[in-house]
């Protein structure tokens, strides 16, 4: 065989895998897209893989993917971020779900209410869309009375010691306050859950739980890069 044939044959493959590498990956490596789980992970998102990589994008898009069970959490304020259930580029829109609110309300030796807003916890980039209903839970000094719990909705939850929930009307964050003030109830132990209404349409307190296991919506701003402008995420380019 002449050499120049042993080359080509030999270097060729190879250099077309690293051409296919490379137009997988943008600025310094970091990948146009990812599979995490059944999930697609595109800009303006983008996965950490290890602690000394380098950024890839705004760290309110920052996303850790756990390899071992395929599921992608948005990093948020807090230690605690939200595991992503869905993402719709097209409407700029995720729906997510916050295991750890669960697994509180849920636990059998420590159960207790949420001490944090959601809206506290989320990067400035997003927001709680209104399509969410407004799950209140309080953590009063005193039981309401039994006429008021009626009228109100209210149910006591599992956590006991005068903790309550409450399904109120549509999603307007902090601005809910007054609307679901409740005497007894101090608005620093109120606290605001969005949650979607259940596919069979009877949302109800006394469902909290399902209704906290089953997510809720935010959407996303494009991010803004150093010259001002907003950066179009790669899926949505022509």
């Amino acid at each position: 065989m002449a050499p120049t044939c042993f080359f080509a044959l030999y270097w060729l493959p190879l250099i077309l895998a690293a051409a296919v590498r490379g137009a997988d990956q943008e600025d310094g490596g970091c990948l146009a897209s990812k599979k995490c789980g059944d999930l697609n992970i595109s800009s303006p998102f983008w996965i950490i893989q290890g602690q000394a990589d380098k950024p890839c994008g705004s760290l309110d898009f920052q996303v850790y993917c756990n390899n071992s069970t395929g599921v992608a959490t948005l990093r948020s304020s807090t230690d605690s971020g939200f595991d992503i259930i869905n993402i719709s580029y097209g409407d700029r829109t995720l729906l997510v779900f916050d295991v750890h609110r669960l697994a509180r309300l849920n636990s059998s030796t420590d159960c207790r209410i949420p001490v944090f807003n959601t809206f506290a916890k989320l990067p400035v980039a997003f927001t709680i869309s209104p399509s969410n209903l407004n799950l209140v839970f309080y953590n009063c000094t005193k039981a309401p009375s039994a006429e008021q719990q009626r009228q109100l909705g209210l149910v006591e939850t599992r956590c006991g010691n005068n903790a309550f929930a409450r399904l109120g009307g549509r999603f307007d964050g902090p601005g809910d306050y007054d609307k679901y003030y409740l005497e007894g109830c101090s608005s620093n132990s109120t606290v605001f859950s969005p949650v979607l209404e259940p596919p069979d349409g009877k949302a109800n307190a006394s469902r909290y739980v399902e209704l906290v296991r089953g997510g809720f919506l935010i959407t996303w701003d494009l991010p803004v890069t150093s010259s001002g402008k907003f950066t179009l995420p790669a899926s949505l380019k022509s």
